[in-house]
């Protein structure tokens, strides 16, 4: 007796013939040309987001690639890619899927580096997935969030004294090149009282993905992480995916009432991808040659972390933020100022006199902090600023020698507190100060000393 083997596809046609089903016709399209990074497709009708698939049927090299459709004109489909387009002509067919694609989830991803379609890049074999989720999360009724209420310990002392961040709170990270962001970013990373931390590593170089998680990370801060890295060598649109998938992450284990820490790096490299694809499709530029759809993508990506309704989870996040040439008024920078909970500057200057963690106090600001601590605490931390400032007002005189002891009660007092308001400030790469030490050794600044 001859077996023979019947595709999976003609079995369920066979069913369907059984139970008098209508046949249901694939659409495909045509790859009409290529322009730039973008796709141009006839005969295929697929809706805004949806997934296609890009099959060259030549015998000598055949190759497929995924794409994504990202806008239409007439009878026209503009599709951008997800990986290589190596070997793929003109002619290809464009196939639609028959989903947007759902990604892995789980426990099993603790400790796992994965790229931004949840495959894993750590050479640990394949992740078995406890859920399948789509990449748009669920949204929460703003009126039913609850309110950012308590304080969280991130270790380093700056901040919980002066910058203190609230469980929930969204902050950005400004920064330039060099100062010490990613090594800031480690620090919180070990030091932070969170349940589990997700690191977004977009558009970085991918040298630094490798020494984040070796050398900065740690081992033991891996276990409890989950990392999307998406290097800067990748398409736009696998960049885009990666900083939303490791948002969904975050929104995941927030679902199931665990205290999430979110650290992407960076929110420019993200905004940059869009505009890559939306320049690509035809978008008009806007501000410095960022097309308006970059602005409206920031906000849908930022508003998904935050606390669930009262009683669930929470998704501490902090995005860095690449200002260029050290611009405040980039306008990446200026629109993220808009939609963060806060913002935590540092500066170049700072980091060339050897002053670590390089954080400009007088730039920087936490919008929950007086939610989240007392009155006094408050009054501490702005008080600190004060004598900070005046200091930094009167530097150059000083340095040089013309001002003169008992010119002004405040600069005296800011220049007999100079030292201690400094050592309060820094911080070693190793060294953790917790929330209520902080506030303890802010008091101590303000102390009065002995004969004074």
């Amino acid at each position: 007796m001859r077996l023979e083997r019947v595709s999976f596809a003609r079995r369920l046609q066979g069913y369907a013939d059984a139970l008098a089903l209508p046949r249901q016709p694939v659409l495909e399209g045509r790859l009409l040309r290529m322009v730039g990074l973008t796709l141009e497709a006839e005969g295929l009708r697929a809706a805004i987001g949806s997934r296609c698939l890009v099959i060259n049927d030549d015998s000598y090299q055949p190759s497929q690639v995924e794409a994504e459709v990202m806008g239409f004109s007439g009878g026209k489909i503009f599709l951008m890619p997800v990986g290589s387009l190596s070997g793929i002509a003109p002619g290809a067919r464009v196939v639609p899927l028959a989903d947007n694609g759902r990604l892995p989830m789980g426990s099993a991803m603790l400790g796992r580096v994965l790229d931004g379609a949840g495959r894993p890049l750590d050479g640990k074999g394949a992740m078995r997935a406890e859920d399948w989720v789509p990449m748009d999360g669920p949204q929460i009724n703003p009126l039913k969030r609850h309110p950012i209420s308590e304080p969280l310990d991130v270790g380093i002392r700056s901040i919980n004294g002066l910058l203190t961040v609230g469980r929930g709170q969204r902050l950005g990270l400004f920064a330039g090149t060099g100062v010490g962001k990613s090594v800031l970013l480690g620090m919180m990373t070990r030091f932070t009282e969170a349940d589990i931390i997700i690191v977004g590593l977009i558009g970085e170089r991918g040298r630094e993905v490798k020494e984040f998680i070796e050398n900065i990370l740690g081992e033991e801060s891996i276990k409890r992480s989950v990392v999307v890295a998406s290097p800067a060598d990748e398409a736009p649109l696998m960049r885009l995916r990666a900083a939303m998938y490791c948002t969904r992450i975050a929104e995941y284990f927030r679902d199931k009432g665990r205290n999430v820490l979110l650290l992407m790096d960076s929110l420019t490299r993200f905004a940059q991808a869009q505009r890559e694809i939306a320049l690509a499709i035809g978008e008009p530029p806007a501000t410095k040659g960022y097309p308006p759809s970059v602005f409206a993508k920031l906000p849908s990506l930022v508003e998904r972390a935050g606390n669930a309704e009262a009683g669930g989870g929470s998704i501490t996040a902090f995005y860095t933020v690449l200002s260029e040439g050290d611009d405040q008024q980039d306008p990446i920078a200026d629109a993220a100022r808009g939609v963060l909970d806060g913002h935590i500057v540092l500066s170049r200057r700072l980091a060339e006199e050897g002053h670590y963690p390089a954080i400009d106090i007088e730039a920087s600001i936490s919008r929950v902090m007086p939610q989240v601590v007392s009155i006094e605490h408050v009054r501490s931390a702005q008080r600190f600023k004060q004598l900070w400032s005046r200091y930094q007002q009167s530097r150059d005189l000083i340095s040089v020698g013309a001002y003169v002891a008992g010119g002004d009660a405040e600069t005296d007092l800011a220049i007999a507190r100079q030292a201690d308001m400094a050592r309060y400030l820094r911080q070693g790469l190793d060294e953790s100060d917790n929330l209520t030490h902080s506030a303890a050794l802010l008091d101590q600044v303000f102390a009065p000393r002995a004969g004074s």
